[in-house]
């Protein structure tokens, strides 16, 4: 049985400003075809532009709002909302909120670094 506590995932600031707390995925446990975190991104935060070759991504958004740009097709999301984000889709979401924004992440297969391409 594998189950982690939300404090034990260290989060950790990537170049862009998001915070990232790995909840699930290859650097914590033994998973096989998903991984899950926690993204946050600051009022006016944004991710950077990005697609995976490989993975299919979902985000849940569980605090505030924002912009999702997906294949340059935009949309305002908020708490509740689910995205799909196909694999090889151009990718970015921006917190249009005054507080934070924070969103459950998926990827199938799991995340890695050597997946994730930048504009």
């Amino acid at each position: 049985m594998e189950i982690r506590a939300y404090s034990e995932a260290q989060p950790f600031t990537t170049t862009d400003g998001s915070t990232i707390r790995s909840l699930l995925d290859l650097s914590v446990a033994p998973v096989a075809n998903h991984s899950m975190a926690e993204a946050a991104l600051p009022p006016g935060g944004r991710t950077d532009r990005h697609h995976h070759k490989v993975s299919e991504e979902m985000y849940y958004l569980v605090e505030g709002e924002a912009l999702m740009e997906i294949d340059g097709e935009e949309r305002a999301v908020t708490v509740g909302d689910a995205i799909l984000i196909p694999v090889g889709s151009w990718h970015q979401i921006t917190n249009t909120g005054s507080g934070d924004m924070r969103m459950i992440v998926t990827c199938a297969p799991p995340w890695t670094a050597e997946d994730t391409y930048f504009a």
